[in-house]
């Protein structure tokens, strides 16, 4: 009965040792399994903290107009890159409007009015809807997207009037820690609302070879489960509140510590010191934990089988021996100190210095 807890107690103690939080024992020794990892891009793989790093604008229009204009629009939202923008516009101090029939087209960017002008503020996608002519603009945005930046265009009253770039800097310890990933076994996956050539820009800078983009916040779940379909055991990284259908879905939802708590409450495991190393520790740990139950319950098991073969006198007829009661007592306690000192060994594990 010792076999299992122990060597998970031990198991969760080491995980939590490394920052990693571990739920519960079903959830150390699933990760053990995980054959699929997930990455969302903002705050997970990147710091989660973008800047705007580029206004381009058309003829008669200015850098901070524009810049005011797009903030007072995104002011209303609560996406990151908005954020980057209100930012901007407050860092040149630039005054930031009220902005009247606000609204959040979702996975494309904002719309409203403000002083009489209907403002878009969004990626391709929304200006197509919308039938605004991107001109000249289309061919500068994709180079922007091939910078690794995320563009997206502000149009007034229905007409072009900017492109402004964001980017949003990749952790310092992303690339390594998705080479550990690789390296043991698990095919990493990163899923962004960024458009193909942002997203294939970041994913290549990081060393992911698969990527989806344009991926809406409420297709983030079906896509877990178009892996799972597949046969895989599918891991979860997110720290947003999007991300929580996602982490609840996936066999094993692993969550930034440093992101919502709404994130943190939907998974199963919580990464404490926000860098993507705890996955492979994680799945280390677990690994490591799973051979020790193995070990324990083999152990466990040549304990009873020796000993039933001699306590039922099944060899009595052979060698004339039966098994005194204080031996059989003695021997199964000597099998449970065997069991505790084995899940003891766990002790010793280290993950791998980063």
């Amino acid at each position: 009965g010792l076999a299992t807890p122990m060597s998970v107690m031990v198991g969760v103690g080491k995980a939590a040792e490394a920052g990693v939080l571990i739920r519960n024992g079903e959830s150390l020794q699933t990760a053990s399994q995980i054959t699929a990892m997930v990455l969302d891009k903002t705050g997970t793989i990147t710091e989660g903290a973008p800047k705007v790093t580029d206004i381009r604008v058309v003829a008669g229009e200015s850098e901070a107009s524009v810049l005011g204009l797009a903030a007072s629009l995104e002011s209303g939202s609560e996406h990151p890159l908005a954020a980057a923008i209100v930012e901007s516009a407050r860092e040149r101090n630039l005054q930031v409007g009220s902005v009247s029939r606000f609204n959040a087209v979702v996975g494309q960017g904002v719309e409203g009015e403000l002083d009489g002008r209907h403002l878009l503020f969004g990626n391709e996608k929304l200006m197509a809807e919308r039938q605004v002519d991107l001109g000249e603009f289309r061919e500068q945005a994709q180079q922007l997207a091939a910078e690794a930046k995320t563009p997206m265009y502000l149009a007034v009253d229905q007409r072009l009037a900017a492109v402004i770039a964001v980017a949003d800097p990749i952790k310092e310890d992303s690339v390594a820690a998705i080479k550990r990933l690789q390296q043991r076994g698990v095919r990493v996956i990163m899923l962004t609302g960024d458009n193909r050539a942002t997203a294939e820009a970041i994913a290549h800078k990081v060393g992911i070879k698969e990527f989806v983009a344009e991926v809406k916040p409420e297709d983030k779940a079906d896509k877990i489960t178009a892996l799972q379909a597949a046969g895989e055991t599918v891991g979860m990284t997110g720290d947003g509140i999007n991300d929580a259908p996602a982490l609840a879905q996936a066999n094993v939802g692993f969550a930034i510590g440093t992101g919502t708590d709404v994130a943190i409450e939907s998974a199963d495991i919580t990464l404490m010191r926000g860098s993507l190393h705890g996955l492979a520790d994680a799945i280390a740990v677990s690994r490591a934990t799973l051979r020790n139950i193995k070990q324990n319950l083999f152990g466990a098991f040549i304990y009873n089988v020796v000993g039933v073969t001699f306590a039922t006198g099944m060899l009595y007829p052979f060698f004339h021996v039966l098994l005194n009661p204080v031996v059989a007592g003695a021997a199964m306690a000597f099998s449970s100190v065997t069991v505790v000192t084995n899940a003891n060994r766990l002790r010793l594990f280290k993950a791998q210095q980063h």
